[in-house]
């Protein structure tokens, strides 16, 4: 892998990572584009360990972004255990956080196999891109019908049930191209959480979430990816997606404080739909 391609796959990681437009199918469409991964078995389990490694950078921008609320929960879970005066608010959403994590834990482990085997093709990408975009669409106008991206609970107010049903609906992300950003946003707000709410609940989540999913697709697959590619582009890929990420989200924050997500939506429609057209047009290769 030459660096400018390392730069190119952690742009796209840490600018698809938090939004709702699916960094797993982006990255998917950036390395057949780029010829990555396509050479072999060996070569495709390399690419797809180097997308889920360069995580770590877009994770750390979040972790900086939203630290207040990581410190909350770290001071929350202390008191507990008589490290400090506590915070309430803090350890039932770091609880909340734990509720919403083990669905995808538990059936990620029992599935991964076969989801690495069955979806990380074009068509479910594509699919799964389409059909994100029309979801986004529709829950963006149920939303206004039922007063808008500001009606909703607070983070402060959300219960272990809602954790839990948000932690269910995870799950659906694990078929590439639809987005775990996308289906946690969308479940907080049909649970009952307010736009922004379920916004920063979906960033706070990923960064366990993606935090799991690095450390044991480096634990599997690490050492054929760095053999495949060695250290520099690991490190230039995840450089570039923690800036890429950081400025991702702060715009995401601010853009949403006055719009609603329906922007994503029609881009997940156009991008789906240009996909299957350079595949159909044998422009694009049909195997990732």
């Amino acid at each position: 892998m030459q660096w400018w391609e390392a730069i190119i796959l952690g742009l796209v990681e840490g600018l698809t990572e938090y939004l709702p437009v699916s960094s797993t199918g982006h990255l998917l469409i950036a390395q057949a584009l780029l010829g990555i991964g396509t050479q072999d078995e060996a070569a495709k389990q390399a690419a797809n360990a180097y997308a889920i490694c360069i995580q770590a950078g877009a994770i750390l921008a979040v972790l900086g972004l939203y630290w207040k609320r990581v410190r909350q929960a770290l001071v929350g879970w202390g008191g507990k255990v008589g490290l400090g005066a506590g915070d309430d608010d803090g350890f039932r959403m770091g609880m909340n956080l734990v509720v919403a994590f083990m669905p995808a834990a538990v059936i990620g482990l029992l599935l991964d196999d076969w989801i690495e085997a069955k979806l990380f093709a074009p068509w479910p990408v594509v699919a799964a891109l389409f059909v994100g975009g029309v979801a986004i669409l529709a829950v963006s106008r149920w939303k206004k019908k039922r007063g808008g991206e500001a009606s909703g609970s607070a983070l402060e107010a959300m219960t272990w049930k809602m954790a839990l049903a948000i932690g269910f609906i995870q799950c659906v992300a694990m078929w590439p191209g639809t987005s775990r950003s996308l289906v946690t946003i969308v479940g907080g707000v049909m649970v009952g959480l307010s736009l922004a709410a379920a916004v920063e609940f979906s960033f706070l989540l990923g960064v366990i979430t993606l935090c799991a999913a690095t450390v044991y697709k480096a634990k599997d697959a690490g050492p054929v990816m760095l053999e495949t590619y060695g250290w520099s582009p690991m490190i230039i890929g995840s450089v570039a997606a923690f800036i890429s990420a950081w400025f991702a989200v702060t715009w995401m924050v601010a853009y949403l404080k006055k719009h609603g997500m329906e922007i994503f939506g029609y881009y997940r429609v156009v991008i789906a739909l240009v996909v299957a057209g350079l595949i159909l047009g044998g422009l694009m290769d049909g195997a990732f």
